[in-house]
């Protein structure tokens, strides 16, 4: 099979394609709200596999150590949707996956449920994180239709829920059963590889004090401050063992801060001019595959027990809620290789970087022993914002790189 025939195939799609892209992003799918995006992607994926079924997820997915961010809503009506396009046999299988939940609009985001194509770009939320990336694996499907491509080996698709706060979809699909011989987990990364990933921890983390009236600073304790002193103990822990990965993982070298912490929220008070009895903050600390998260939960804990401040030894508590490893493949594995092969085919560089966010990836790499790469059109930098657009073309350029994988890859 030809790239250029496959550029050409893929053309042939645009207009399905903006109307598919338009259709999912008209979905509100924020999480809790997936059911009638997964119901619609059910029935759009039945016109071009071989086999479709829902994966329900159900309350007993909080039990599983991997579960994240405790979600305080039922599930038993947010199915996964597994997908199948069967081989002739005795091929190499490819996984794919990515989700269709997404995070709540942005302040000041008009309409944002409301898909506006503008000069071939879906604007609206969710297009490029990751709607977009779903209706690439339609595409593909409909491709290796319409050409008739040959591919021994099976292609299954995992198109889950709940990716946004930590992944619990997938968790799922990870105890389904699927093996494969190579994962791609779609994401907006402009077409640049990303062999290697970056987890997360997210935390709560709360101090106490001792409340009272600022005329009598003597005998109070700001929860406050003390969130705050925690606050630099943190960022004095992510500087120390962000310098003791430096040399062990070139593609993570060359960004300067590729596992930031962040804190997103602080809660502390009820009148100016008392010392707060209670602080509350939640953030997130990234973490290198030097090492694994249940190190970085107890390094954290230990970091301000340990500080030398006896009022926080006994006064601070730690939860986390969002916990993934890091994942890594070498930049010249096969996979990623055929995959630049294909890229390079229907004429983009094949770029190969680490990935200074977290996905799912981790989930089947390290878990289900599937060497994964991060892939797909459209860009982070716009995704989660009031700007977030995916262009048709990344669409129809990141199903033929797929398509000529398929032929290379699943043989």
């Amino acid at each position: 099979m030809s790239d250029d025939k496959l550029m050409a195939a893929a053309a042939g799609l645009t207009d399905q394609a903006t109307e598919l892209l338009c259709e999912l992003v008209n979905h509100p799918s924020t999480v809790g709200n997936e059911g009638p995006v997964m119901q619609y992607m059910h029935g759009r994926m039945s016109e071009v596999a071989d086999e479709v079924e829902f994966v329900e997820v159900t309350n007993a997915i909080k039990d599983d150590p991997d579960y994240s961010y405790p979600v305080r809503l039922d599930y038993g009506d947010r199915p996964n949707v597994r997908a199948v396009k069967r081989g002739t046999g005795g091929g190499k299988t490819l996984l794919l996956n990515t989700h269709l939940d997404v995070v709540p609009p942005s302040s000041g985001h008009v309409d944002p449920f409301k898909a506006r194509v503008e000069d071939g770009i879906v604007h609206g939320r969710g297009s490029c994180d990751a709607k977009g990336q779903a209706a690439t694996i339609w595409l593909l499907f409909k491709l290796i239709d319409e050409l008739g491509i040959q591919h021994a080996g099976d292609i299954i698709a995992h198109i889950v829920i709940e990716e946004e706060i930590g992944g619990n979809g997938s968790v799922a699909m990870a105890r389904y059963g699927d093996t494969a011989d190579a994962c791609v987990v779609l994401e907006p990364c402009e077409f640049v590889l990303l062999p290697q990933v970056r987890g997360a921890v997210w935390f709560e983390a709360t101090t106490y004090g001792q409340a009272g009236h600022s005329g009598k600073p003597g005998g109070t304790v700001s929860a406050l401050l003390k969130a705050m002193d925690v606050i630099g103990i943190f960022t004095d822990y992510h500087d120390r063992i962000l310098a003791e990965s430096r040399g062990k993982y070139p593609l993570f070298d060359q960004f300067e801060n590729p596992m930031p912490l962040t804190i997103g929220q602080l809660e502390a008070g009820d009148w100016p001019a008392q010392a707060p009895q209670k602080a509350v903050f939640r953030g997130v600390l990234g973490l290198l595959p030097d090492r694994t998260k249940e190190q970085v939960m107890e390094e954290m804990r230990a970091a301000v027990v340990d500080s030398g401040d006896p009022w926080l030894a006994e006064n601070f508590e730690i939860d986390f809620t969002y916990r993934h490893d890091a994942n890594v493949i070498a930049p010249d594995h096969p996979v990623v290789q055929t995959l630049q092969e294909s890229l390079r085919a229907i004429g983009k560089p094949g770029d190969v970087s680490a990935m200074t966010a977290s996905c799912d990836a981790w989930l089947y790499n390290n878990q289900l022993d599937i060497p994964t790469v991060v892939f797909g059109g459209g860009s982070l930098g716009v995704a989660h914002s009031d700007k977030e657009q995916m262009p048709v073309q990344d669409m129809l350029d990141a199903a033929a790189t797929l398509a000529g994988f398929v032929s290379r890859f699943c043989v």
